[in-house]
């Protein structure tokens, strides 16, 4: 792409993306990226936030689907799926645009796309379509929006405009309308980091229904502003002072939902690459905490900024925490849901390790991100030995991705906790959904039962 002038940044994107071929190989990534999703929205089911918008969804009536929730009104449905799919931090990540796609681009489409009996193509090229606006306008904003915004909520919204108006099967001028209006209203302030509530769950359910509602509002006629990404009182005039306009027209190889992590662990991504790295640590020599004197963990600044948390109190603080998250593994082992409860982050032994845990910015890893999520260990033992290792990118990132049999495993785990049936996680993770082009099966399967209360 290239950027044409006396025509607009979304104006260009859109017929640019609108002419790009969609492959089976796409299809298919984007089938793993729903499935994940799923996983992370059922995990999500039993939590307080759940709870919250679950008791909505009984005072409303209608014919969509909450998941494993029965039918309510459209809007409260998308308003639950698109709350819980981040609540464990287990979401997909894309590095460059320091944002999580799938929270907010997949309930989305999932929506339109069960209103509209649309096929499974058309949600999964809707699925894909809506990242890459989503990752184009993330990777374009800058790091100076991501110090106050929640990249997800505000870049998300555009993505779930798309995916929606496609579905809706918007004209592209109407395309256009709708991203101007769905960035016109976007925003997530990340002033709810520092304070115990639920608004990271809200910014994602807004993100989702207000490009929903944008792309429903362009097809009725509504017209938007075509230079809201590059004009003057714009996004990235308003919210960045480092933006890169012409990043939203990058040329890619292929659809950059193919550069997106999936993430291992029950963490916030910024703590992953310190877990990896003390894990690799421990895969080379036997080391037990009793052995330990303290650990320097060396990253890049975002990730100090986010998870530098020494003494957490509640599950999402210890999920922002890498002193806990790096405790916990040389305590526990391989990271788990239960380690992030609260009822085990005050038991002695992974309190005291957690206050030998130093963090500190290194500047070669600080340079490396946001294309790299790095991180080095020095484990100082009682004896005077330091083991050192250093990884420049962490399990899950497209350097090192995840196993087909690893990606199922996740999502087979994340459906027991929500409490469904065998049957049920094995029609889910085989993807023999995937093999019809009728949508029919699929929601079969997340109407089938209930959650856990």
């Amino acid at each position: 792409m290239s950027m044409l002038s006396g025509t607009s940044l979304t104006e260009q994107l859109v017929t640019a993306l609108l002419a790009k071929p969609v492959q089976q190989e796409d299809r298919l990534r984007a089938c793993y990226h729903l499935l994940d999703w799923l996983g992370c929205v059922a995990a999500g089911s039993p939590s307080e936030v759940a709870g919250i918008y679950r008791s909505l969804l009984a005072s409303e009536s209608g014919s969509s689907t909450a998941l494993w929730q029965g039918q309510s009104s459209f809007d409260t449905a998308l308003a639950y799926n698109a709350a819980l799919g981040n609540v464990l931090e287990m979401d997909d990540v894309h590095r460059r645009s320091i944002l999580h796609p799938g929270p907010v681009v997949i309930p989305a489409a999932l929506a339109v796309a069960e209103q509209q009996s649309a096929s499974l193509e058309q949600l999964l090229d809707a699925i894909i379509i809506g990242y890459e606006v989503t990752i184009r306008i993330g990777s374009a904003i800058g790091r100076s929006h991501y110090r106050f915004f929640h990249n997800t909520s505000s870049c998300g919204a555009f993505g779930a405009a798309m995916a929606a108006g496609l579905l809706w099967q918007l004209t592209p001028a109407q395309l256009v309308a709708a991203l101007g209006n769905a960035g016109s209203r976007t925003g997530g302030l990340w002033q709810m980091r520092h304070e115990g509530v639920h608004t990271k769950q809200w910014h994602n359910a807004e993100a989702a229904k207000s490009g929903v509602a944008a792309s429903r509002l362009a097809k009725a006629g509504m017209t938007g502003p075509v230079a809201i990404l590059e004009g003057p009182q714009g996004l990235f005039a308003a919210m960045s002072d480092d933006a890169v306009p012409e990043r939203v027209l990058d040329d890619q190889p292929h659809w950059l939902l193919h550069d997106c992590t999936f993430k291992p662990w029950p963490a916030c991504r910024h703590a992953h690459p310190a877990l990896d790295v003390v894990s690799s640590v421990l895969a080379e020599h036997a080391v037990t905490t009793a052995e330990v004197q303290h650990i320097l963990i060396e990253t890049y600044q975002d990730a100090l900024t986010f998870c530098d948390k020494p003494m957490p109190v509640t599950a999402a603080e210890a999920r922002f925490s890498i002193q806990h998250a790096v405790a916990a593994r040389m305590i526990w082992g391989e990271p788990e849901l239960w380690h992030y409860q609260p009822a085990h982050l005050a038991e002695p032994a992974v309190a005291a390790l957690r206050q030998r845990i130093r963090l500190q910015v290194a500047d070669d890893l600080e340079q490396g991100y946001p294309m790299h999520f790095g991180a080095r260990c020095q484990l100082t033992l009682i004896d005077g030995r330091t083991l050192t290792y250093q990884l420049d990118d962490t399990l899950g990132d497209p350097e090192r991705p995840l196993s087909t049999e690893q990606l199922v495993a996740k999502a087979r785990r994340l459906f027991a906790v929500a409490g469904l049936s065998k049957s049920c996680i094995d029609d889910l993770t085989s993807l023999g959904w995937a093999k019809t082009s009728e949508l029919s099966t699929l929601f079969g399967l997340l109407q089938q039962e209930p959650c856990h209360d």
